[in-house]
């Protein structure tokens, strides 16, 4: 006998068929034993199954739990004052120099408490699960030297262990170098002191970087990747947000999960993803409030046959979005994504670029029973409401 068998919906199994990037089943039911999904059919297929618990859905649409598979979740305080400087004129690299950005938060999250910063990024976590987040990842990268960085790396395991949700937690090692410090000292200390910590104490399952003119450089970059290979972590990246610095292509050689932004990705860089199967992890929240006018090139991803994932990056300065569908929305929007392409954006490709494509991200048997249920009438209207929540949220084979 199954644990649960959720009848009467339409079931977007992520799983692509002729004809539909979406695997829809019309009609469909979804069996549930033991928080995984045993069968995934039409209704009639599954009538006379024995289950504890039949839950009627009403014609609902079901989708794999969203993942947000690129965020910065835990820091202190906001940079809402950096968001009217903005629509004054100031570009990221202006207020980053006036001391503002990256550093302003680095200052107001040394300044928290650890119940303060929990309270805080609980509070983000709750909105990210009310929008169907059932796996999300979450970067530390606002302590900026060890012994900051794993105690919020400390902060993200003790949510994971706390909350309904599947936390990945990444070492962003290199995100910003501290105002005034020695840069090679600096780059030394990340790599030969906290990388190794990090990895012995298990508090991340991967590591990232900025590669970026105002931040770090590939010789830095490749030097944190190769430490990074030899504790056993795979790699991912921001790159080419604000400009053309080849980091896509850096990434690809270290076969990194993802590479992140990617507005001023070129055809080389697509190529050497493609080649690696390094997904494309597109953050619209982050162009819509810089007001970027740079599109990544979404032509050049689809032709060269690069996954597409697409993330909130909630984050203080850049992109303070705490609604995932909100973030489908703008990637078709702004990007010009297809509703199909953001759907898998946020499931079965999110899945890839977290390393974790057989566990999550879409509806089959053996997979995780995380499930979010829509109250829609086609799957497209996932990709044009602004700020739409599921009706019901299940992780685990459970409602939570």
């Amino acid at each position: 006998m199954w644990d649960r068998l959720l009848t009467d919906c339409h079931v977007l199994t992520m799983v692509p068929t002729p004809g539909d990037p979406l695997g829809v089943v019309r009609n469909a039911a979804i069996g549930i034993h033991e928080g995984r999904i045993v069968r995934v059919g039409r209704r009639t297929e599954l009538a006379g199954t024995r289950a504890a618990e039949v839950v009627p859905l009403g014609g609902a649409f079901v989708t794999p739990g969203l993942i947000d598979c690129h965020t910065h979740l835990v820091f202190g305080g906001t940079r809402a004052a950096e968001h009217a400087m903005r629509r004054a004129g100031a570009t990221y690299e202006e207020i980053a120099a006036a001391g503002g950005g990256i550093a302003s938060t680095v200052r107001a999250t040394a300044a928290a408490s650890v119940t303060e910063l929990l309270d805080q990024s609980r509070a983000r976590l709750h909105a990210l699960i009310r929008g169907g987040v059932t796996t999300v990842e979450i970067k530390s990268g606002y302590g900026l030297d060890p012994a900051s960085e794993l105690r919020l790396l400390n902060i993200v395991r003790t949510l994971a262990r706390s909350e309904p949700v599947r936390i990945v937690p990444t070492l962003l090692a290199l995100h910003a170098l501290p105002q005034g410090a020695d840069r090679a000292a600096f780059v030394e200390r990340m790599i030969e002191d906290l990388l190794p910590t990090v990895a012995r104490l298990g508090l991340a399952t991967s590591v990232d970087a900025f590669c970026e003119g105002i931040a770090f450089t590939h010789a830095e970059t490749e030097r944190l990747f190769e430490a990074a290979a030899a504790h056993g972590l795979p790699v991912r990246l921001h790159a080419e947000q604000l400009s053309n610095s080849n980091g896509a292509a850096l990434a690809a050689r270290h076969q990194a999960l993802s590479a992140d932004h990617l507005e001023h990705l070129d055809e080389a860089g697509a190529a050497a993803m493609a080649a690696a199967g390094t997904v494309a992890v597109l953050l619209p929240g982050a162009f819509y409030t810089l007001r970027e006018t740079k599109r990544p090139p979404v032509d050049l991803l689809r032709r060269h046959k690069v996954r597409i994932a697409v993330a909130s990056d909630c984050n203080p300065g850049t992109s303070p979005c705490l609604v995932p569908q909100l973030a489908m929305n703008m990637a078709c929007t702004l990007f010009g994504l297809t509703p199909e392409e953001a759907i898998a954006g946020m499931t079965v490709n999110a899945a890839h670029a977290l390393g974790l494509a057989g566990e999550v991200g879409t509806l089959q048997p053996g997979k995780a029973a995380d499930l979010a249920v829509w109250r829609i009438a086609e799957p497209q209207e996932l990709g044009y409401w602004l700020g739409l929540m599921p009706e019901r949220r299940i992780f685990r084979g459970q409602d939570q």
